[in-house]
């Protein structure tokens, strides 16, 4: 099965969070963590990885925080998967780099197909911005999960 970690996941619900507020405001991990659910033993890694990509800005001291680095239409769905999962690759078959390494590189019908649709899975990742996202998560009405009622 073709799936994301869970890591990536909530890195990603880390990014729409700091998105969701204007560009100058800091939000704590522990409001990130409360806001997005995200369970604490990830927490730190996933932030220390993101601020290790630049995809957000990390401020010690009383008035700290996190906050993204620049606006949130320049950051990608695809700038945060790759951070966390590596290079995007749909088939080893697309990473074949000499003749012995598959018997059919130069003449395979499925290579090129992978390839097409390697290439509209990134295009489509890479257009979508945490800006839209934020803005999408904005408009979803609020849902009640038991006791707790939250909104993306």
């Amino acid at each position: 099965m073709l799936r994301i970690n869970r890591q990536t996941d909530y890195a990603v619900r880390v990014v729409l969070a700091l998105a969701k507020r204007s560009e100058a405001v800091r939000l704590s991990s522990a409001a990130i963590q409360q806001e997005m659910f995200i369970p604490a033993s990830f927490m730190a890694r996933i932030v220390a990885q993101l601020a290790q990509a630049r995809l957000v800005a990390t401020f010690p001291g009383r008035e700290g925080g996190l906050q993204l680095p620049r606006p949130a239409s320049e950051i990608t769905l695809k700038d945060v998967v790759e951070a966390f999962e590596g290079p995007i690759l749909l088939s080893e078959c697309l990473q074949v780099k000499g003749e012995d390494d598959c018997p059919f590189q130069a003449h395979c019908p499925v290579r090129t197909k992978w390839g097409r649709v390697q290439v509209a899975m990134l295009r489509e990742m890479a257009s979508i911005n945490f800006a839209d996202l934020a803005e999408e998560a904005q408009s979803i009405p609020l849902v009640s999960n038991g006791n707790l009622v939250f909104q993306f």
